[in-house]
Formats: structure tokens, sequence, C-alpha cells
């Protein structure tokens, strides 16, 4: 797993640092029981704080996206964990509604975006 870090993105570092890891593990990159990388190796690696790398793991923790366990480092969770499920749930619900407000300001019928829902679905 390779992170990207922008200090111009306007995006704080710790939730760049916990976006694209929670996305390795939607992905299938980081799989279930994988040990990320220790925080001061992954802050020095990122030229950041080790107090960041701290947030972004302890926030993905509480997400459970990752456990932490004491002395012995931070593993991925398994996908159907219930805490991981709800807050997959969330977003997709917020960018859904989004993508409807989007549709709605370009007048777009509820049964055409129905269809192009579908169609993106099925892509994936």
């Amino acid at each position: 797993m390779k992170l990207i870090i922008s200090s111009v993105s306007g995006e704080p570092i710790y939730e760049q640092i916990k976006n694209q890891i929670r996305s390795a593990v939607m992905s299938g990159e980081l799989e279930a029981g994988e040990a990320l990388p220790s925080l001061r190796k992954l802050a020095k690696e990122l030229r950041v704080s080790a107090l960041t790398v701290t947030r972004a793991y302890n926030e993905l923790a509480d997400e459970g996206v990752v456990q932490n366990l004491q002395g012995k480092g931070t593993f991925v969770m398994d996908k159907g964990n219930e805490l991981m499920r709800r807050q997959l749930e969330t977003q997709v619900r917020e960018n859904l509604a989004e993508a409807i407000r989007a549709a709605k300001a370009a007048d777009i019928a509820l049964s055409e975006l129905g269809r192009m829902l579908e169609d993106e679905y099925r892509k994936q």
C-alpha cells in the first residue's frame, strides 16, 4: 500500500491517510487481518508527526475499519464488521443525496436516474 499525501489539497493530512487506508481496505488491496505499518514507520515514510498517524489509525478503529492491539500493532478488520457497514451505508446515502440534488438541478427524471444508477452499479 502506497499512501500519497498532499500538503496543498486543503484536506487535513490525517483525513488523507484515513481515506486512503479505508479505500485500500474496501478495494481489497488490504485484506482482513493484515497489519498496517507501525505508527512511527508510517510517520517517518510520510514525513508527518506520529500524532497525525495516530489520529488517523484511531479514527479508523472507531469506524471499525481497523483494530488497534496494544503491543502488537494495527490490523485490518473484516469488511463485514457491522460498524464499518453502517459507516459505508451512511457514505452511500450521502453520495446518493448529492447525486439526487445534481439530478434535480439537471431536470433528470427519477426513472432516468434509476437507470443511470443501475448502469453504474453493473459497471463496477
